[in-house]
């Protein structure tokens, strides 16, 4: 499947409070593609959306990212914020030994760069996992 849009800047404020702002916002990536898809959502200071882009196109049961794919996105739109999030054709949220590494190698990063990093959301078509819920590497901050 040929994506026409890799990246959709969003004219409506779309404010991020909680994990289930950003599932909202792009759970119809899950019915559009049986390959996994690594995204990158961009927000302003007030967590405002200003952005979601397509980072990487991945076979069925993987895909690869790199924080440069990441940052880029993140760079351009001039956000101060970054959530990440991939979806599991598979339907089965729960992440992979993988998914955590790619979640703390892209802390470190955000942590470096002097971005905000909010979540990764690991999602299906009809459900989610956010790390920031659900995993220690979020654990002492707040959204």
């Amino acid at each position: 499947m040929v994506y026409d849009i890799i990246s959709v800047r969003h004219r409506k404020a779309i404010s991020v409070k909680h994990p289930e702002d950003i599932f909202d916002v792009i759970k119809k990536y899950a019915k559009r593609s049986k390959q996994e898809l690594f995204l990158v959502i961009t927000l302003d200071s007030t967590h405002q959306m200003i952005g979601v882009h397509i980072a990487t196109i991945g076979l069925i049961n993987r895909t690869i990212i790199h924080p440069r794919e990441v940052f880029i996105h993140a760079v351009r739109d001039m956000a101060s914020s970054i959530a990440i999030a991939h979806n599991h054709p598979s339907g089965k949220i729960m992440p992979s030994s993988e998914d955590e590494k790619i979640t703390r190698r892209i802390k470190e990063a955000s942590d470096i760069m002097g971005f905000y990093f909010l979540d990764h959301i690991i999602f299906s078509k009809d459900n989610f996992f956010s790390f920031r819920r659900e995993h220690s590497i979020f654990r002492d901050e707040v959204l």
